[in-house]
C-alpha cells in the first residue's frame, strides 16, 4: 500500500500492483502514465489525509509512508501493518531501496539502479559529444502558477538534472525548495543557459500568468530565451510523479529534447 504518488511509481517498478493508493494531485484519480498497471486498486483520498479504515480494511503486507506527510500517523499505520517511512520526496534511489528491501525484491531494485546508471552514463557522453565545451550547461527549473512563478533550487527534477550532469546558476544555489517570484521585475533570477518550465496547461489562470510573464522585456532579455532554449515539460513527471519511472520518463523527455538517441536496448522501453 502506497501514501505518497513517489511510492506508488516506485511499487510499479518493482512489479508489484498496490492494493490500494492516494490520489494523484492532477489527472485524478490517478496520473495516466501509471494508470494501465492500476487495473484493481483502491483509492484512499489524498496523501495529506488518506482513510485509515480503509487501509485497515485491505489488510495490506506492507504501507509505504513518507516522513514529510505521515508522521503523525505512523504510530496507527504500524498496528495496522509493517510500515516503512521514506525521510524525503525527492530521492527516487534511495526510495527504491527502501521498498525494494521492504518487499523482499532486492535483486530487481538493483537490477533497476543499474539500468538507470547505465542510461545516466549514455546521456552524458552524448551530451558532451553533442555540446562540446557547452557541457554541461546551467539549467533552470521554473513553474507558473496562478499567480506567481516559482524557481525550484531543489526537488525531484532538480535532483534528477545534478545527477545527469547539469548545472545550477550561482544565484540559485541555496539552501530549501526554490523562492516564489510575484513580481515579473524578478525575472532575471531566472537566467541561465536552458530554462525547463512546467506547469498546469488546462489552468486558464495559470496560462495567463505564462503569458504575461514570457511577453515581458525581462524574459525577452533572458539567455534561454535568446538561445530559443526554454522548454516546456510535462508538470507530472517532473514534478509530481517522484519515482523512479517518473526520472526515467523525464530522461527520455530530455533526450528528445536535446535531439540525442536514445539508449539502444531502451528504445522500445519507455519507462525502464
Amino acid at each position: 500500500m502506497t501514501l505518497f504518488q513517489g511510492a506508488t511509481d516506485t511499487a510499479i517498478a518493482l512489479g508489484l500492483e498496490p492494493v490500494g493508493v492516494v490520489e494523484s494531485w492532477i489527472e485524478r484519480p490517478m496520473y495516466h502514465y501509471l494508470r494501465p498497471e492500476l487495473t484493481q486498486v483502491r483509492y484512499l483520498g489524498l496523501e495529506t489525509q488518506p482513510d485509515l479504515e480503509a487501509i485497515a480494511w485491505l489488510h495490506p503486507d506492507v504501507i509505504v509512508g513518507a516522513r514529510n506527510r505521515h508522521t503523525v500517523i505512523a504510530p496507527l499505520l504500524s498496528r495496522i501493518a509493517p510500515t516503512v517511512i521514506a525521510e524525503q520526496l525527492y530521492d527516487f534511489k534511495a526510495l527504491l531501496r527502501l521498498m525494494a528491501e521492504a518487499t523482499g525484491r532486492e535483486d530487481q531494485g538493483e537490477q533497476l539502479l543499474l539500468r538507470w546508471q547505465r542510461r545516466v552514463t549514455d546521456f552524458q557522453t552524448k551530451m558532451a559529444r553533442s555540446l562540446d565545451e557547452r557541457w554541461p550547461p546551467t539549467v533552470s527549473v521554473i513553474s507558473f502558477r496562478s499567480n506567481h512563478a516559482r524557481i525550484y533550487y531543489g526537488g525531484f527534477a532538480r535532483t534528477v538534472l545534478d545527477e545527469l550532469g547539469f548545472r545550477t546558476p550561482a544565484s540559485q544555489q541555496q539552501a530549501g525548495w526554490g523562492i516564489k517570484l510575484t513580481s515579473q521585475e524578478s525575472i532575471p533570477a531566472m537566467d541561465a543557459e536552458a530554462i525547463f518550465v512546467f506547469m498546469v496547461a488546462s489552468d486558464p489562470s495559470v496560462m495567463e500568468t505564462f503569458r504575461k510573464w514570457t511577453v515581458h522585456p525581462l524574459w525577452q532579455q533572458l539567455e534561454a530565451a535568446m538561445n530559443q532554449a526554454v522548454f516546456r515539460v510535462d508538470p507530472v513527471i517532473w514534478n509530481m510523479g517522484g519515482g523512479y519511472l517518473a526520472a526515467n520518463r523525464m530522461l527520455d523527455e530530455l533526450y528528445a529534447h536535446y535531439g540525442l538517441p536514445p539508449l539502444e536496448a531502451d528504445q522500445d522501453c519507455l519507462s525502464c
